[in-house]
């Protein structure tokens, strides 16, 4: 007979129901996934909503997304209505009772992202995820994410906005990921989403021009779970040496995806190209991870978590 597995999970002062988060960008604003036939709120710990910046914004123009091997380029550019109507138009009519909704803020300077949080902080969002990959317009288009200093200059300004959790999205571009883990642990991130989208292009072979009209766009899917496990496990021992979990992500479509997540460890698993072909993977993918759980006799998802035994 098999016994009972827990599969919730502590994140940043939370208690996820299960370890499987929805991530940033995959899922909208939560609504468009309870119209699907089967679909189960409980299944999952959280639900991220679409990055969201102060003001509304269009986004980029098409061609916007585009399959490639194994995986797929996005250049949205950050469409989404401004924080100030998902608070007031958005959140009322999610399902808060069910899982809980994390925001996921975005801006051009520290001074925007500090006003992004303060606009959450008074929302029913239980954390709030911080894309530190968005284009900094005042530093000559460098990305925070992949300097130190700056990403924790973001952290700090949103810090005293919010006593929700925060959790800082890192960037697999960054020359250094456990560098910039630990400024921003240090800055006042409550947890780290590891890792944001590689950046890839492709190219029209007929026309010889790009087929993403922004040119380049973020890579996802199977192709970048390699790199993923890689930085988690770059991540670990400085987060685990300040008691910051993991959120990992990059590429995960099954429970074995998963279990390795979780062994290098990712104290929760983010789900996101991998719905666009399998909306309804969330139960399988816990089932088979509760299956493998009690195969090796263990009785909760945090005993597996960070158990990657390395060679002598």
């Amino acid at each position: 007979m098999m016994h009972s597995v827990d599969l919730s999970t502590a994140f940043a002062g939370l208690t996820l129901q299960t370890p499987l988060v929805l991530l940033s960008g995959c899922v909208g604003f939560g609504e468009e996934y309870t119209h699907i036939e089967g679909w189960n709120n409980r299944d999952i710990g959280a639900v991220i909503l679409k990055g969201t910046t102060l003001e509304a914004r269009m986004g980029n123009a098409p061609h916007r997304v585009y399959e490639t091997p194994s995986g797929m380029l996005n250049a949205i550019g950050l469409q989404n209505p401004g924080a100030r109507h998902v608070v007031d138009q958005i959140l009322p009519k999610l399902p808060h009772h069910e899982t809980q909704f994390w925001a996921n803020a975005n801006g051009t300077s520290p001074q925007e992202y500090a006003e992004v949080a303060r606009i959450f902080d008074d929302s029913p969002v239980t954390a709030i995820e911080i894309n530190i990959s968005c284009p900094n317009v005042k530093e000559g288009g460098v990305h925070f994410g992949n300097n130190p200093a700056m990403a924790a200059r973001v952290v700090e300004a949103m810090r005293p906005m919010t006593k929700k959790p925060l959790i800082t999205k890192l960037s697999p571009n960054s020359a250094d990921i456990a560098e910039t883990a630990r400024h921003v642990i240090e800055a006042g991130t409550d947890g780290l989403s590891v890792i944001n989208t590689l950046v890839g292009m492709a190219v029209d072979i007929e026309k010889r021009t790009p087929v993403i009209d922004n040119i380049s766009g973020g890579l996802s899917g199977p192709a970048i779970k390699p790199v993923a496990l890689w930085k988690i496990h770059q991540t670990r021992a400085v987060a685990a040496a300040h008691h910051i979990p993991i959120l990992g992500q990059g590429g995960i479509t099954c429970a074995s995806d998963a279990v390795e997540f979780a062994i290098v460890g990712s104290d929760a698993i983010g789900l996101g190209t991998g719905l666009f072909y399998d909306p309804l993977m969330c139960k399988k993918l816990l089932d088979g991870l509760r299956e493998y759980l009690v195969n090796h006799d263990m009785h909760a998802y945090a005993e597996l978590v960070g158990t990657l035994a390395t060679p002598h």
